[in-house]
């Protein structure tokens, strides 16, 4: 294992029915294959060494000779390989023959029997084989020597746990794998020969992400493939890898040349999120009795002869899984309309009963021109009519002062008034300049007290517009801006109702140009928000250039929201700590995009600033969850604002 990733694979190689040198070959060639690959824990499919479809030849002794000769042989050859694997064949025992998984780690051998022996439809299982009890341990001779049988145990394997568990056992109500994970296994791996059907391989890839996502853990499926008989079914060569309700990898199945799959499984995540949820652990304490685990001397994560060929540790490492650079964004269009729709009915389903709880017909809210102001006067619109009232409720303020530009100006008051809201302006210049002039300060001094007495000036008049109208003031303030502090305390950082609160930076300018693509063709308010989604991102807190653009832009300040959103997400999801989320990054975006040090350079900056501004969090007004990751301190995150940052700072 390295920086909590172990490398897997699930392989199909081709077989030949019977024919158990020829399937031992094709095992050792791929085994050779995966060693190159620096793979660490493989997966063949049920019965690989002698191939599933043999019939009645299972109460053959020439068979049975064959299979277990070669169980000894790969024993053997497993000495000088790094990487633990486990095949299938058929074990004699006490008059019975078992249905057997044969867990090979570096001479030495476990074997796992199936659990549940399938007899109906196509399936005539128990006219060869036999159940092992569950919680049962046999102690089998195989060519003289004795190994152990059992149908409950895990077993250690490069400083992770994993259970073992047989094709049918998965499709019944309580998979073997469910306590097995519950008893502490961090990886599943399944020897199958499930046939393929008609819609047979869309229902079991969901069943493998659901089994992997409801037990915390990695699922490693290898199903029987190219060279089973067909003289009655077909099999397909299913290669899946799935890690807590994703598929990691699938090869694809069908073309014996493609028969295996191989991915990095990310452990931390997985022993992070069953340490978070806590009825994890309150269901393993009554369901996983039974079920025993290896002895931790026994774990060989990797032999003397190979040792020094294996990668040490790096954060240069590549991985081989997808490492989405935009975490809050689902991928494909279809997708993201998806995901737009149902965060927005969030968002105005939590306005909607805010506004119904106080019986409250008007709200305010600032609009800059910007996206973060815009999405909020969107979400407000949609919650009238959704409540059937008039869009006039609505008081839409801008505010310009001395960095706003003639773009964004414009923008807001015509997105305002097609949109069919009342509209107001105040321009705060004057009442600044005349507080810069109570309190002594200097108008060319563009410092932090210039721009935060602009933006303390626009929340102290929408807060009186508010009670003027009788309603509330809106939040436009969005979840990456909680985590960098970037706000204004008691300016933009406060309102009555913050609807954007749980929207990172990321995923807003997805969300306005989901409302523009609603919009029709032509219309003045898919133009506005377009060029609104074109617009650098800026609080106009300094005077435009001397051609009236955009002078002041926050990604050169505090650096490019999709690093900081990437950080943020991995810092509060899974807990890592910097040295692993710049791994993750450094997998995630090019080096054309990113270089290491400006990856190292803006994460230094998001600790100092996650840390030291979480007493704006502190003290947030109410606003909706509407990921997996929320910044509420009456929600998710609870941290004392004095905290140190010292640890997460010192390997930035």
């Amino acid at each position: 294992m390295h920086n909590g990733f172990i490398r897997i694979a699930a392989a199909a190689p081709t077989v030949k029915v019977a024919d158990v040198g020829f399937n031992l070959d094709g095992i050792k060639s791929k085994l050779m294959e995966l060693e190159s690959s620096r793979v660490e824990l493989a997966v063949f499919p049920e019965m690989s060494l002698t191939a599933y479809t043999c019939g009645d030849l299972f109460h053959n002794s020439a068979l049975l000779d064959a299979a277990a000769k070669a169980l000894i042989d790969l024993r053997d050859y497993s000495k000088n390989l790094n990487v633990h694997f486990a095949v299938g064949l058929p074990v004699r025992h006490a008059g019975a023959l078992y249905n057997c998984a044969a867990f090979i780690r570096n001479g030495k051998v476990d074997l796992v029997s199936k659990s549940y022996i399938p007899n109906y439809n196509e399936f005539y299982e128990r006219r060869w084989w036999r159940p092992l009890p569950s919680g049962s341990c046999e102690t089998v001779e195989i060519c003289g020597e004795t190994f152990e049988m059992t149908s409950g145990r895990i077993f250690r394997s490069h400083g992770t746990l994993v259970g073992i568990e047989i094709c049918e056992d998965l499709w019944v109500p309580i998979p073997p794998s469910c306590r097995l994970a519950m008893a502490g296994a961090q990886i599943i791996l399944n020897l199958s020969a499930s046939d393929d059907l008609i819609g047979k391989y869309k229902y079991l890839t969901s069943l493998l992400q659901q089994q992997s996502a409801r037990c915390l853990c990695a699922y490693a499926y290898a199903g029987a493939g190219w060279g089973e008989s067909s003289t009655d079914l077909t099999f397909d060569g299913k290669a899946i890898i799935c890690e807590n309700g994703s598929v990691l990898r699938a090869n694809h199945r069908w073309n014996p040349a493609d028969n295996t799959s191989i991915a990095d499984v990310d452990i931390q995540a997985l022993e992070r999120d069953r340490i978070r949820m806590t009825t994890f652990a309150d269901c393993a304490s009554a369901e996983c009795k039974g079920i025993t685990t290896e002895s931790s001397s026994i774990d060989s994560s990797t032999c003397d002869n190979t040792r020094q060929n294996i990668e040490s540790d790096s954060t240069t490492r590549t991985l081989l899984r997808n490492i989405d650079p935009h975490p809050f964004v689902p991928a494909g269009s279809e997708a993201i309309h998806e995901r737009c729709e149902e965060i927005i009915n969030i968002q105005v389903a939590a306005l909607a009963k805010r506004l119904d709880a106080i019986c409250c017909h008007t709200l305010t809210v600032g609009i800059s021109g910007g996206l973060d102001s815009t999405l909020a006067l969107l979400i407000a619109v949609r919650t009238f009519d959704r409540l059937g009232l008039d869009r006039k409720g609505i008081i839409g303020v801008t505010m310009p002062g001395f960095g706003t530009t003639d773009r964004t100006h414009s923008n807001a008051v015509d997105l305002m008034n097609h949109l069919g809201v009342t509209s107001r302006e105040i321009n705060i210049g004057a009442a600044v300049k005349q507080h810069f002039k109570d309190i002594g300060h200097n108008p060319e001094n563009h410092d932090v007290t210039y721009e935060n007495s602009q933006a303390r000036q626009r929340t102290m008049l929408l807060m009186d517009i508010a009670n003027q109208t009788g309603g509330i003031v809106l939040g436009t303030g969005d979840l990456s801006e909680l985590a960098l502090g970037w706000a204004t305390y008691n300016g933009d950082h406060m309102s009555m109702y913050g609807v954007n609160a749980g929207v990172p930076k990321t995923l807003v300018k997805y969300l306005v140009n989901y409302f523009a693509s609603e919009a029709p063709e032509k219309s003045e308010v898919r133009r506005c928000l377009l060029d609104i989604i074109d617009t650098p991102i800026s609080p106009e807190l300094i005077p435009a250039d001397s051609d009236g653009n955009i002078r002041q832009k926050t990604e050169d300040l505090v650096g490019p929201y999709e690093l900081h959103d990437f950080f943020l997400y991995y810092m509060l999801r899974y807990g890592f700590t910097p040295e692993r989320i710049y791994l993750l990054a450094r997998n995630a975006f090019t080096k054309g995009e990113y270089s290491d040090e400006t990856i190292t350079h803006w994460l230094s900056v998001f600790m100092r600033r996650f840390f030291n501004q979480q007493f704006k969090r502190s003290c947030l007004p109410d606003g909706p969850k509407v990921g997996s990751v929320c910044l509420s301190p009456r929600g998710d995150w609870r941290m004392p604002s004095d905290a140190s940052s010292t640890l997460w700072r010192q390997d930035c």
